[in-house]
């Protein structure tokens, strides 16, 4: 497995909406534990769009992980130019740092916001070009990464295309972990 391309939920659809909140410790080391696993497969590329939460925070550990394992690589692919024009101001610098630090940046369409084809687009092409999948998604309680979720399926059904989801259950075993550590 070369290419991981990963989504999930943004932060309002988990209720995160400060960008030190302490659940984010832990989204994070699940994120990494993921990540750790597959790079042991070979994993050379994270690949996301840019969207705020889980892909962003995909791209943040990457990074730290990036001193140990040099060769690993993030790609920013957003589905059109200026994703980030109706964003706050901090969460546009939080994307622009995402971007400074990224090996590869690009817009899919080279337009800006036109319509919802364009996410279509951007799901598909991520598909095509990605190994697997990496979702931070529990289908009960249904939000935006179902779309790509759906397009993973699609593909597993012509390919090997494997899909790793960390749910909420995922994150409760991650925060007892690290607490049980802590004590």
């Amino acid at each position: 497995m070369k290419v991981l391309a990963v989504t999930g939920y943004k932060p309002f659809e988990m209720g995160i909406f400060k960008h030190d909140d302490q659940a984010l410790f832990y989204i994070k080391k699940a994120i990494e534990n993921r990540i750790l696993a597959l790079l042991d497969e070979g994993l050379e590329w994270i690949l996301i769009s840019g969207q705020l939460g889980a892909e962003l925070w995909a791209a943040e550990v990457a990074f730290s992980l990036q001193e140990e394992y040099p060769d690993l690589k993030v790609a920013v692919i957003t589905p059109f130019l200026e994703q980030e024009k109706k964003w706050n101001e901090q969460n546009k610098e939080h994307y622009e740092s995402v971007l400074a630090q990224s090996d590869y940046t690009e817009s899919l369409t080279h337009r800006p916001y036109e319509s919802p084809v364009q996410f279509k687009q951007k799901n598909r092409f991520f598909i095509e070009k990605s190994d697997a999948l990496l979702i931070l998604y529990d289908e009960e309680k249904e939000g935006s990464p179902v779309y790509m979720l759906n397009e993973a399926k699609k593909a597993r059904e012509k390919r090997d295309f494997p899909i790793y989801m960390i749910t909420m259950d995922d994150l409760r075993m991650t925060v007892e972990d690290y607490s049980f550590y802590e004590e």
